[in-house]
């Protein structure tokens, strides 16, 4: 992995694709354990971030499951806009279910607090949280995430879904911002 540049700016290599499935392996194991015997969970990707992790989990999820996508957005190139905007909604009947939101990376925890404000009246059985990436640093909410696949420091990412400016999603590792090379 070497430096790449994405329209302006320059990213540096910061997590291996090896690395990424290590943890995708981690967070599917710890899931399992706490789904009940005979129970087909509902796991929600959050678009667009969240395609190439949800799709790398239920291929690695042993028992049976569901999926679906709902899409929200809050960025607007490196910088969260504290907005969140439900872009496609949910289909899926979630009166008595277990859903897993499946999200890509959680910073401030705006979209966390959307994503509560949306299912907190759609009578599920057990609402749970897992993030491939976690910022600790910039968390302002004080909403639980149930799984974590690792914490980072607060520098913008790429790669494996996360995008800058609509590039960078189809990297199958993770880059940070970088200044630009001599």
């Amino acid at each position: 992995m070497s430096l790449i540049k994405l329209h302006d700016l320059y990213f540096k290599p910061f997590i291996s694709k090896e690395e990424i499935d290590h943890i995708v392996s981690y967070l599917v194991s710890e899931i399992s354990k706490d789904i009940p015997k005979n129970e087909v969970p509902l796991f929600i990707g959050i678009l667009n971030g969240s395609f190439l992790f949800a799709a790398d989990f239920v291929r690695k999820y042993k028992g049976d499951c569901e999926i679906s996508f709902v899409k929200l957005a809050s960025y607007e190139g490196t910088k969260s806009t504290e907005v969140v905007n439900e872009l496609i909604g949910l289909n899926e009947d979630l009166h008595n279910r277990t859903v897993i939101i499946l999200e890509d990376i959680i910073d401030t925890g705006t979209t966390l607090h959307k994503i509560y404000d949306i299912f907190k009246n759609k009578q599920v059985k057990d609402l749970r949280i897992a993030t491939l990436f976690f910022k600790p640093d910039v968390y302002k909410k004080e909403l639980p995430i149930n799984y974590i696949g690792k914490n980072i420091e607060d520098n913008f990412i790429v790669g494996y879904g996360l995008d800058y400016k609509g590039l960078g999603r189809n990297l199958p590792s993770i880059y940070q911002l970088s200044s630009k090379p001599n």
